[in-house]
């Protein structure tokens, strides 16, 4: 997906004691719980959920959305080619 998001890394039971501080922690950056020591959950603010979980825009909304959208392209010259035949 290309987000790299540094992290904090807290085992279940140090998580459980101290959640207030995990969650303002997770506003900053994204909290990882451990549960014997296999990465299990993480915590992440709101606007980073948001972030990763929007739709998609398809190729045609991206062009549509463009501040570039009205630029006109100049047409690049093309040498002439000839066609070869083909035998299908």
């Amino acid at each position: 997906m290309g987000l790299v998001l540094r992290s904090d890394t807290w085992q279940l039971q140090d998580a459980k004691a101290k959640f207030s501080e995990v969650i303002k922690s997770a506003a900053r950056t994204p909290q990882i719980i451990t549960v014997r020591g296999e990465e299990t959950a993480v915590i992440l603010s709101m606007d980073k959920y948001r972030k990763l979980t929007q739709p998609k825009q398809t190729l045609w909304e991206f062009f549509q959305n463009s501040p570039l959208k009205d630029v006109e392209l100049e047409e690049m010259p093309r040498e002439p080619f000839e066609m070869r035949d083909s035998n299908l």
